[in-house]
């Protein structure tokens, strides 16, 4: 069935961490970050390091109701979560299930933690797939891994016949990813950022470029249409407003390059939809005469008036239909002065 002008499919947040949903008015770190190491260390080390699996729970359940409310019915989620290994993935699954939004589930593997932390990694991404759950084996960065991690996450990803979610050459301390992961690599996998990735780095897989998370990293811009991969648009936990992110990553490449179009990074939400053609078949009714990507690049404000997913209207009237919202949000908030206690206990 033809959609109408006011009509586009599901949206794909192709790279979110909903774990950090109630990170928003977290306690300050110990001291201020002065790099992106820095701020891995002092701000997402510590907040991982604090989850507890009822934590995540919430904290997944808000993501998706935000998800839902701006139009994004698939969440290609990246987690960590070390002192909650066991089971994290499923929590997750089931809280994206219960407000109606698709996810693919990843548990980002890292030996910061030792190799007993990165075996229960490896063992959460297999445990995961191996019950069926839609996955990616998660793996944090090439620089927090050791060259065994890597190849382990590569051949489970090969056995369950998934890609792996990486992030790749966010910040100058993992400009070596390529050499690492190359050899490693297919098309299945996902490589988010590529900020410090040379044009011909030679990684296979999709590039996920999350403008508004660079910018606030301070990391640089990665200018993704310089690569021949093919290119999608992640938050990195930035809530999922796609349309949002498309209009900052327009803007991003117009800052370089006055020729870019709103199509060309229009090609790039698109892309989301190869990457789970099933969102291809949800329907998002917006607020708005026209989705043409020149009318939506310079029109902010856009809402959904209606979503449906898998056949199922989820959206509507303003609201979620399977969940009662302030119910949701009341919980998270609980969880997350729970989540902040546990943060001010951590060195």
């Amino acid at each position: 069935m033809a959609m109408a002008t006011n009509e586009t499919p599901g949206l794909v947040c192709a790279h979110h961490h909903l774990y950090s949903s109630l990170a928003r008015l977290m306690p300050a770190p110990p001291s201020t970050p002065t790099s992106f190491l820095e701020i891995l260390n002092l701000v997402w080390w510590r907040l991982d390091r604090a989850l507890d699996l009822d934590i995540i729970r919430h904290s997944a359940r808000l993501g998706a109701l935000e998800a839902l409310a701006r139009g994004t019915t698939t969440i290609i989620d990246h987690h960590e979560s070390p002192c909650a290994i066991d089971g994290s993935l499923d929590v997750i699954a089931e809280a994206c299930a219960e407000v109606g939004v698709r996810v693919i589930c990843s548990y980002g593997v890292t030996d910061r933690h030792g190799a007993a932390g990165a075996r229960l990694g490896l063992d959460e991404n297999r445990r995961f797939l191996a019950s069926g759950g839609k996955g990616m084996v998660g793996v944090h960065a090439a620089f927090t891994c050791s060259d065994e991690t890597l190849a382990e996450a590569a051949a489970i990803a090969s056995e369950f016949d998934v890609g792996v979610h990486i992030h790749v050459a966010e910040g100058e301390v993992d400009r070596d990813a390529a050499e690492r992961v190359a050899n490693l690599s297919t098309d299945r996998w996902l490589l988010v950022h590529g900020v410090h990735l040379v044009d011909d780095h030679g990684i296979s897989g999709t590039v996920v470029h999350n403008p508004r998370s660079n910018m606030n990293n301070a990391v640089g811009y990665a200018r993704p249409a310089r690569m021949s991969n093919h290119v999608a648009l992640g938050t990195d936990g930035i809530g999922a407003d796609m349309l949002d992110e498309f209009r900052l990553a327009f803007v991003a490449a117009r800052s370089t390059d006055v020729t870019t179009t709103p199509d060309q990074t229009w090609s790039w939400l698109e892309c989301g939809w190869q990457l789970v053609p099933e969102a291809a078949s949800d329907r998002v009714r917006w607020d708005v005469p026209s989705v043409d990507p020149w009318y939506l690049a310079y029109t902010t404000g856009v809402n959904p008036l209606e979503v449906v997913v898998d056949g199922d209207v989820v959206w509507a009237d303003g609201a979620p239909t399977r969940v009662d919202p302030d119910e949701i949000r009341t919980h998270a908030a609980e969880a997350q002065q729970r989540l902040f206690r546990r943060l001010e206990e951590i060195s």
